[in-house]
């Protein structure tokens, strides 16, 4: 009973103490730099692809379209008929 609890004990410091992950790509940009090396991550604050490119010119990186970018498109209107 004694080395279920501790085992129990055990689990849930280490659960307690994983890193929470945040949400990789930000929604309000469409394009993202993607960062090579140990900590690997995603930089999304760039307006366009040329934007990107060119500051990651000398890095270990590559552009990408956003995913999750949210596009401000015009409301949808039907077909007009004649």
């Amino acid at each position: 009973m004694r080395s279920a609890r501790l085992a129990l004990a055990t689990i849930g410091l280490l659960l307690a103490g994983a890193p929470a992950h945040a949400q990789t790509y930000d929604p309000s940009y469409p394009v993202c730099m993607q960062i090579y090396g140990q900590v690997g991550y995603f930089d999304c604050r760039y307006a366009s692809l040329e934007q990107c490119r060119y500051l990651a010119v000398g890095r270990s990186a590559s552009c990408v379209a956003n995913p999750y970018f949210a596009r401000k498109e015009p409301p949808h209107r039907g077909r007009r008929l004649n």
